[in-house]
């Protein structure tokens, strides 16, 4: 009769372990694509067997982080979405939305060529990518943005500075809050400096409290 309740602290500790271990190979893929699962189990403090218990091989590891990003970047651009605002404080919220989960972002592009496949990495970023796209656009429309390069084409160079910016920060050579991102990302598509840092200044002191 005791079994039932005692399986609910091993479910915890199996559901604690993938955790940690999904937590860890987040951060140890940032810094080594190439690690293994081996120094993956041995960085998250687990043995060899629980770990390819949750996950038999990297394929599968890979692609759980690849749906856990899927769902927080979905998560985070509903939060961030205001397709009430003028474009230039839209697309301050959309970086600041993106921020706190940019290390996953991160993440899915270094692993894109050797592991999940371009085309999966499409997949997973498409709404983000097609969000900024489509406030870029109406931000041209309104005379907001520059129109030197096509929508589409400058939020793929704004997405290549925002992950540079993530590394810079990852590597000790940038402190950064989101803020001078976002303002640096305003700056690229055309907003004067003035102007960017103080939409900035006003979207983040709309923002709730970081949790800590």
């Amino acid at each position: 009769m005791s079994k039932p309740a005692a399986r609910e602290p091993q479910r915890r500790n199996s559901r604690s372990n993938r955790a940690r271990i999904l937590a860890t190979a987040r951060q140890e893929l940032g810094r080594n694509p190439d690690i293994t699962l081996e120094e993956l189990a041995r960085a998250s403090g687990v043995v060899r067997r629980t770990l390819f218990g949750h996950f038999p091989g990297r394929a599968v590891l890979l692609e759980a982080l690849a749906e856990e990003g899927s769902e927080v970047l979905r998560e985070a651009l509903e939060r961030g979405a205001r397709p009430g605002e003028p474009a230039e404080r839209a697309f301050a919220y959309f970086m600041f939305s993106l921020w706190p989960v940019g290390d996953r972002y991160r993440m899915l592009l270094g692993l894109t060529r050797r592991d999940l496949g371009p085309e999966r990495v499409t997949e997973i970023l498409a709404p983000a990518r097609a969000a900024a796209t489509a406030i870029l656009e109406r931000g041209q429309r309104e005379g907001v943005f520059h129109t030197r390069l096509p929508a589409a084409a400058l939020s793929a160079g704004l997405e290549a500075l925002t992950v540079a910016l993530l590394e810079s920060v990852n590597s000790g050579t940038l402190e950064d809050d989101g803020s001078r991102t976002a303002i640096a990302a305003l700056i690229a598509a055309g907003v004067p400096e003035e102007r960017a840092a103080v939409v900035v200044g006003e979207v983040a002191a709309s923002l709730p409290p970081v949790a800590d």
